[in-house]
């Protein structure tokens, strides 16, 4: 069984020569460790600390194309090297490497087909309040959205099994944590979680200059996977809220029809029928998207199949040249 761990990497030339030096590459039940890098752009010395350090692949792409890109055609790239197992850290060293035979135990034992690293959250003193709070509340909303039982919904550590991975199939250009997650549970891809260690942090985070920025696309992104994956239940919500007060209008308008005061109320029920037509109208979106929906659905799953078949058959040239092209256009 071959494992490969991807790194991301964008200007890591300080912290990715002992990222790759940690990762552990004797594992019981695996018999081939390998190394992948995706150099997303660096303009440091990212690319040679990564040859220098032993990785076994770099898939250098030409320009910066983002963490979610960067992490999609390094799935690709693993799937293409034949890997049976895709284990996913970030190259500032944050996880702790010792911990990828555990991460990676429950797909080896065939429990999960997705395994996250839960992070001592509350015990990261690198972690301010406000952080920690945000991260155990969009952990919580992530849940909602995918119906799994994933404590640690924004790690970047963990594992996927060659199947899963060719079935993910990523549409955000900021990260790939949080949409992964609700993917592989509208799918009802199997996955789990185990503890997680993590390094003392070298330096603050790149993905976002604030809270604030964090906060803002953490929602936009858990609402549009929510909308792509489960839009008929999102357009009956909002029907349901928008047909509410006019279901209120519409019995106080014939409580007073009844009582003989409806004369002056007219007003109202022209309000409740804006209303309904408004719900109405809502739900007919939903039905549309949802159709929509199952459409898209086939079509990612002709999507993993093709490309588990495509990255047998091209040679190892073609797949990196490809990748590198579709992932950059």
């Amino acid at each position: 069984m071959k494992l490969i761990v991807q790194i991301p990497a964008l200007n890591e030339q300080e912290t990715l020569a002992q990222t790759i030096a940690e990762i552990p590459r004797q594992i019981d039940g695996i018999s081939e460790v390998e190394v992948l890098v995706i150099d997303d752009g660096s303009t440091d010395r990212t690319v040679e600390v990564a040859r220098e350090a032993g990785a076994d692949h770099i898939l250098a792409m030409p320009s910066n194309v983002g963490l979610a890109r960067a992490f999609s055609a390094g799935i690709e790239q693993c799937l293409a090297l034949g890997a049976d197992i895709i284990v996913n850290t970030d190259a500032d060293n944050q996880y702790c490497a010792n911990d990828i035979p555990a991460l990676i135990r429950p797909i080896i034992e065939r429990q999960a087909q997705i395994v996250v690293g839960a992070r001592p959250i509350m015990a990261i003193e690198s972690f301010s309040p406000v952080k920690k709070l945000l991260q155990r509340l969009g952990s919580w909303v992530v849940r909602q959205a995918s119906g799994s039982t994933i404590p640690d919904a924004p790690s970047g550590f963990r594992a996927y099994a060659r199947d899963a991975a060719a079935r993910l199939c990523v549409i955000s250009t900021y990260t790939y944590t949080l949409e992964t997650i609700i993917q592989a549970g509208r799918k009802r891809i199997p996955m789990t979680s185990v503890p997680v260690r993590v390094n003392t942090v070298t330096r603050p985070s790149r993905l976002f200059s604030g809270i604030r920025e964090y906060v803002m696309r953490s929602m936009v992104t858990i609402l549009r996977v929510f909308v792509i994956y489960a839009p008929l239940r999102f357009f009956f919500c909002i029907a349901a809220v928008t047909a509410t007060p006019a279901v209120i209008v519409i019995l106080r308008f014939l409580g007073n029809y009844l009582a003989g005061e409806g004369g002056g109320n007219v007003q109202s029920l022209i309000l409740a029928t804006g209303l309904i037509a408004m719900a109405t109208i809502f739900l007919a979106v939903g039905v549309l998207a949802d159709l929509i929906a199952a459409n898209r659905t086939l079509l990612e799953d002709i999507r993993a199949r093709e490309l588990l078949r495509y990255v047998k058959d091209q040679s190892p040239e073609h797949k990196d040249k490809a990748i590198k092209e579709r992932w950059t256009a």
